[in-house]
């Protein structure tokens, strides 16, 4: 039990962040589920986390009203990127929104009585580790239950084929507008998380770094399953912290020796729910050959 508390005392810090970072990557994967890559994530973040932020330093409201602010703020902006966007096809959706980090940013930088400008803004109210869980976990459950609905299947058969799935009744922008939505409100979750677990912002919390993060971590744990995107943001959390331990001086050419070995051997990532699949099929094909 004491090496356990000890664990924790430790490592709670890394694993608020993981926490963090999982509900960002699931903000990701619901729309990369349905065949966008996107990287307006930082961008619903970052509206999440001002919002989210002023009003708890000016209003003084208890701190679940700024993240159901945080979570409606970030749903509604991406709506309106999804009614402008979704007109893009490709990588051109991809430039798209790499485009709308910057345009963010300066944003930021320009509207310092809502962000602070470039000094930010400092916030006092910070959330347990406890309560991160509670989220997550409730994050999680609804992607599970969307997983297994009406939703998961369409967002599936769009991701392969979008005449496909409009030959089949399944309208292909109506579902990337509601995974659109749904990211948004994610993101603008895990945006007030990281305001309330760092106590301070700048126009430098919510920038590239965030989008490789979360995309990486859907990438590496898996884009075809919600759980990849949670096992890739714990191992990229803690990727770093390990490889400091292990090998201080050889951090960061540790990190990418470990990213490249688990991309080239498992290129669907750590989470993959059709491996079983194609393995017994293939054994199947080496029977039937033989």
């Amino acid at each position: 039990m004491n090496v356990l508390f000890d664990f924790f005392s430790s490592f709670q810090g890394t694993i608020a962040f993981a926490l963090v970072n999982a509900v960002l990557a699931l903000s990701t994967y619901v729309v990369l589920g349905c065949g966008v890559l996107s990287f307006a994530t930082v961008s619903y973040a970052a509206i999440g986390g001002f919002i989210g932020s002023r009003l708890l330093l000016q209003t003084g409201i208890e701190p679940w009203m700024a993240i159901v602010a945080a979570t409606l703020a970030g749903a509604v902006l991406s709506y309106v990127i999804a009614a402008i966007f979704l007109r893009l096809e490709s990588h051109w959706m991809a430039l798209a929104t790499l485009a709308l980090v910057l345009i963010t940013r300066v944003i930021v930088v320009n509207v310092p009585s809502l962000t602070g400008g470039v000094n930010g803004i400092a916030l006092p109210t910070n959330i347990s580790l406890g309560w991160l869980a509670i989220i997550c976990a409730l994050v999680m459950f609804i992607f599970w239950r969307l997983s297994t609905s009406w939703f998961g299947i369409a967002s599936r058969a769009v991701r392969e084929d979008q005449a496909v799935a409009s030959s089949l009744g399944i309208p292909p922008r109506r579902i990337q507008t509601i995974a659109f939505v749904i990211s948004g409100a994610v993101g603008g979750l895990g945006g007030v998380l990281m305001a309330m677990t760092l106590q301070f912002i700048s126009p430098d919390t919510y920038f590239i770094n965030v989008a490789f993060t979360v995309v990486a971590s859907v990438v590496l744990g898996g884009s075809y399953h919600w759980l990849g995107a949670v096992v890739g943001a714990a191992v990229f959390t803690a990727l770093p912290i390990l490889a400091q331990s292990i090998v201080p001086s050889l951090q960061d050419a540790a990190n990418g020796v470990v990213l490249l070995l688990i991309m080239l051997f498992l290129p669907r990532g750590l989470i993959d729910p059709d491996a079983r699949l194609r393995r017994r099929a293939q054994k199947t094909s080496e029977v039937a050959t033989s």
